[in-house]
């Protein structure tokens, strides 16, 4: 996929990703899912994610995890694809996700 030929949503620069907030983004359950299936898949968006709560409440989620800095948001169409920002937050926070993915229940 040609990422450069969709629009991005705004994201904060990795040297701004504090971790509180990371920590913060990941305390939330629903989150934590959609964190472990945007690992597990690549990429998902509000109707696409396998979480028990209405889609405007998954939207509301991803935006709280793209401005703490954990997810990147694209744009196609009227549709909005979020992926995990793994690589991102390995260099600013090396083992991090793994060990909080590793302690965390697979389901809320």
């Amino acid at each position: 996929m040609d990422d450069r030929r969709y629009a991005w949503l705004p994201e904060p620069d990795l040297d701004r990703v504090e971790l509180g907030t990371v920590l913060q983004a990941l305390a939330d359950p629903v989150r934590l899912r959609i964190i472990r299936l945007l690992d597990a898949s690549g990429e998902g968006s509000c109707s696409t994610l396998d979480v028990t709560v209405k889609r405007s409440t998954v939207s509301h989620h991803l935006r709280t995890l793209r401005e703490s800095g954990l997810v990147s948001t694209r744009i196609d169409g009227n549709a909005r694809f979020s992926r995990l920002r793994r690589q991102d937050l390995e260099r600013r926070f090396p083992g991090l996700l793994d060990s909080v993915l590793s302690a965390a229940p697979a389901r809320p």
